[in-house]
């Protein structure tokens, strides 16, 4: 018969410490195909070794290794990954099935690393072979010793290996599934299958054809008892090109199917990024709520708007000489609006404090005079009513606009419009009610009573100057260089000094008000993100910890899957995929939960908030980045376990 394995002396030793311990000593031997050789000898002979070895599941420290002629020493641990998977079965002592799959799902775990994808339809012959076909959808917890250690001979064949490794395939079994168990291993062997078992049991060793005996490392004796048959197994033709044929697809339904078989543990993972993603979500959406808020409020005040006010008449301390004023007329605006081409309107106003009653009702608040164009350069709606006219002002007629908040406090529910009220005891006829503005952070706006600029001047608060002048610029002016020369222009026109020429008049660019204020909004916005992210962070390291967690429980499984062909990149894909999946689950919880938990800051506690889709992208987008990177080093650990050490872990 022509020779399967040849094996030329070998040795293997472990370090302990400062110990060598040498556990196979120069051992040399040859098996032929279709052979069923039992190996025995005393616990520490060496056995258990000698069978990783011809499965290259370990490695010797010295010697040569031939398969069918291939020289096995040459080929990377892939490759040999990749020898394991086409050319070997493994059949366990303690089984080694995963508890989360089903006996088909067992069977057909090789060819999820052959073929891509676990077939159980493809399964079910070898279930049939050994006469568990009827028991295919149980779980390990739910058949007997026997009954699992048949599902491993299943799971063995199942890639139609030319060799069968067993390690104490009876060790853990009754007396009547020991005598099914060698049955199957026997009937195998008649149909030509080469098949080397590890047993400790003379009864079991006496079935085979060869026995060869161990002790201290060393063959001792090599007998054979019955002839090897005629048939031969043929195998496949074997590339050892290192490869993956599991798809992304399956890979991530591989996951899906790992993280549900630890539903609570799994839960905590995603729980840790759902908190992370749901903060970054709403406090997003907290931040630009208030940016548009703030936008609203200033676009309230009008649209590229300057505020010429006085300012203070001194310099370097020192009073500006008597019999100098610096003070505004209207005259002031008609002159601002012809002198510069960039100013689209410009209207002077008064303001002071007044008494307003109606009824028995009476309420303090602003009384401010204007012009007509004071509506459109402030944008003020009308809700009912109309603004005064030219005309009335020019008349000083007593005729009043009021803001909410005025009708809200002098009539109640009633219409304001067409009532009579007295300002400072004045009757003044209601023509109008604004629509509501709001505050703007320094006063109600509402909260104000708005008469023609003559009338309030000449009847009610007895001035002959004006308090500010409010210039609205073209759309696209620069209203920096318009400020400066505006400035220049008033003080040439009341002829102020140079030495206070920068402070006889105030000016306030509502441009400038708007970006500082935005500026503003932007670095509580990001110190918002800054402290969600913490939190998103914090539930990376969860992860991380949980798969770390994962690779030492499920040690033993990774050498499974390394024994029956996965490669480091297998191992590596596969949890790396597991950390990937909590992350994208607990990302789309997390900005479900961030979205509702905004909605309800807006509806019950009033704050004002926005949720842009860029918000909820780019929060998405880092907890999958977090799922990637906070995964990569427990997939690495895992993915460099060696076969055999992680197959011996407890």
């Amino acid at each position: 018969m022509k020779s399967l394995i040849q094996l030329e002396h070998i040795d293997k030793v472990y370090q302990m410490g400062d110990t060598a311990l040498k556990v196979l000593d120069d051992v040399s031997i040859t098996i032929e195909e279709g052979d069923f050789v039992a190996i025995m000898g005393p616990s520490g002979s060496g056995k258990s070794t000698l069978l990783n070895m011809i499965g290259c599941l370990d490695i010797p420290t010295k010697g040569s290794y031939y398969f069918s002629d291939k020289d096995i020493s040459t080929l990377s641990e892939d490759e040999l990954a990749l020898f394991r998977r086409h050319e070997l079965g493994f059949i366990f002592q303690q089984f080694n099935l995963l508890t989360a799959f089903t006996a088909a799902e067992n069977v057909a775990l090789p060819l999820l690393y052959s073929e891509g994808k676990i077939s159980k339809t493809k399964s079910l012959p070898y279930l049939e072979a050994v006469a568990l076909d009827d028991r295919s959808e149980h779980l390990p917890r739910e058949m007997s010793g026997g009954q699992q250690q048949r599902v491993a001979i299943a799971r063995a064949l199942v890639n139609n290996p030319r060799l069968i490794l067993a390690d104490e395939p009876t060790g853990n079994l009754d007396s009547q599934s020991e005598n099914q168990v060698m049955k199957i291993l026997k009937k195998l062997n008649e149909e030509g299958m080469t098949i080397v078992m590890v047993t400790h049991e003379d009864e079991i060793g006496d079935q085979c054809k060869r026995i060869i005996r161990m002790r201290d490392g060393k063959i001792v004796s090599d007998k054979r008892n019955a002839p090897i048959g005629e048939k031969s197994f043929s195998g496949k033709t074997v590339s050892f090109k290192s490869h993956s044929a599991l798809t992304l697809s399956e890979h991530f339904r591989q996951g899906l199917k790992q993280l549900l078989s630890n539903k609570i543990r799994t839960a905590l993972s995603v729980l840790g990024v759902l908190i992370g993603v749901a903060s970054v979500v709403t406090m997003l959406a907290i931040g630009k709520g208030a940016q548009k808020q703030i936008e609203s409020q200033l676009s309230s005040l009008g649209a590229n708007l300057l505020m010429l006010r006085t300012g203070s008449m001194r310099s370097g301390g020192t009073a500006m000489e008597a019999g100098a004023t610096a003070l505004l007329y209207p005259e002031d605006a008609v002159a601002i609006k012809s002198r510069f081409p960039e100013v689209a309107n410009a209207t002077a106003n008064v303001e002071g404090r007044g008494q307003v009653s109606f009824g028995n009702k009476n309420w303090n608040t602003q009384i401010i005079g204007v012009l007509p164009e004071y509506q459109d350069l402030r944008s003020y709606r009308m809700r009912e009513g109309r603004f005064f006219t030219d005309e009335e002002n020019s008349k000083r007629a007593r005729v009043a606009v009021i803001g909410v908040t005025i009708e809200r406090e002098l009539f109640g529910g009633i219409s304001a419009v067409g009532e009579t009220i007295r300002v400072n005891k004045n009757n003044f006829l209601v023509i109008g009610v604004f629509s509501e503005k709001g505050s703007n952070g320094w006063r109600d706006q509402d909260d104000v009573v708005i008469v023609p600029l003559q009338t309030a001047m000449r009847r009610l608060l007895g001035k002959t100057t004006v308090d500010s002048i409010d210039i609205q610029a073209v759309e696209n002016a620069d209203t920096t260089i318009l400020e400066e020369d505006i400035r220049n222009f008033v003080n040439s026109r009341h002829k102020i000094n140079d030495i206070y020429k920068d402070t006889a008049f105030r000016i306030h660019n509502m441009a400038d008000m708007k970006e500082a204020i935005a500026s503003s909004n932007q670095t509580m916005t990001l110190l918002l993100t800054v402290i969600a992210a913490i939190s998103l962070l914090v539930g990376g390291i969860g992860i991380m910890n949980i798969m770390l967690v994962s690779v030492t429980e499920r040690t033993k499984e990774i050498g499974l899957r390394k024994a029956i062909g996965a490669t480091r990149k297998d191992i590596l894909f596969q949890f790396l995929i597991e950390s990937v999946v909590v992350g994208i689950v607990g990302g789309a919880a997390g900005v479900l939960s961030g979205v509702v938990f905004s909605v309800l800051l807006n509806a019950v506690v009033g704050w004002a908030t926005s949720i842009s889709p860029m918000s909820i992208i780019i929060s998405f987008i880092f907890s999958l980045v977090i799922g990637l990177v906070f995964g990569v080093y427990p997939a690495r650990s895992a993915s460099k376990l060696h076969p055999i050490e992680a197959l011996r872990s407890e």
